[in-house]
């Protein structure tokens, strides 16, 4: 079956504004680099919108309305000094988190084996009550929740190999014993969360910390041993992937040292896992990544690698 690739162009119409890192060229140029011949069979679909019941499932009614109504008209506004808003913030927070929701109804709909959604603001620093870090709802916490209430799936997992953790995303995973989160990430660094002492209620949630410079050799064993054995333990229905580039060597915002063939070979292993134990549904969604040439050509390897699933 074919991979689907879902986006919208409301999502460039989040403004930062001059010399913020999550600007709209992240996108510019994943798209850029997916309309490469390579990518001449990637089956493209426009996110809709998604809707206030299904932003519900994960963030309160009255957070949801506040995020809405912050909205500036003109100009900009913040929620923090790194979260800012701009007219067409909104629409584009919509389109991500409808974006998701859209690739989960097809892949456990049976219509794609697998699925990415290159979409902004990224959603994984987003708690229940409370945007933060570039992100306005937790775009694949929504997906999650929608595929448990739609699709009764029982068991999620979403793996983060971002460079940050995903605070967001596993505060919404580690009080429910059928939603599992594992995280690769750099330690120290923002936002100061994912020790590998925070194990969630049910033994849910694997934090694997990586030093600074900690490079493929690293990555990789942290993968394979806590990461791969958790998951088969987990037998998810679903997996979900939190697809942050920021790991890259390149990056500016991290400072950890890998290349596009550990997020090639990351995206292999998440396969045979989903195939072993979730019919090979998988939904990816990119979130960090800030160097344009990294991310075009990270993202790029990780779409590659899920179309030859």
């Amino acid at each position: 079956m074919n991979t689907l690739l879902f986006s919208h162009p409301d999502c460039l119409d989040h403004d930062t504004g001059y010399g913020h890192p999550e600007c709209a060229d992240r996108l510019r140029v994943v798209l850029s680099a997916l309309e490469d011949e390579t990518f001449m069979f990637l089956d493209r679909r426009d996110a809709p919108l998604a809707t206030r019941a299904q932003l519900e499932r994960v963030h309160p009614p009255a957070h949801v309305t506040a995020l809405l109504d912050a909205i500036p008209a003109d100009g900009h506004g913040s929620i923090d000094a790194d979260t800012v808003l701009s007219p067409g913030t909104g629409r584009a927070a919509l389109r991500a988190a409808g974006a998701v929701v859209a690739a989960v109804d097809a892949v456990c709909g049976g219509e794609a084996r697998n699925a990415f959604c290159a979409v902004r603001p990224p959603g994984h620093h987003a708690e229940p009550d409370q945007a933060m870090g570039f992100c306005l709802f937790n775009n694949v916490a929504v997906g999650a929740a929608h595929a448990r209430a739609t699709h009764r799936l029982r068991r999620v997992a979403i793996i983060d190999f971002d460079v940050h953790h995903g605070n967001g995303t596993q505060t919404f995973c580690e009080q429910d014993a059928d939603l599992f989160y594992g995280s690769t990430h750099q330690w120290p660094l923002y936002p100061g969360t994912g020790s590998v002492k925070e194990r969630g209620m049910f033994g849910n949630i694997v934090n694997a910390c990586l030093p600074p410079m900690a490079g493929s050799p690293e990555f990789r064993h942290a993968i394979q041993t806590q990461l791969i054995p958790a998951l088969d333990s987990f037998k998810p229905d679903l997996l979900m992937i939190s697809a942050g580039f920021d790991a890259h060597m390149r990056d500016p915002v991290g400072g950890l040292d890998l290349t596009e063939d550990d997020f090639v070979w990351v995206t292999q292993k998440l396969i045979e896992v989903a195939d072993r134990h979730a019919k090979g549904r998988i939904v990816s969604v990119l979130e960090g990544g800030y160097d344009l040439r990294a991310l075009a050509n990270s993202t790029a390897a990780h779409v590659k690698t899920l179309m030859v699933a």
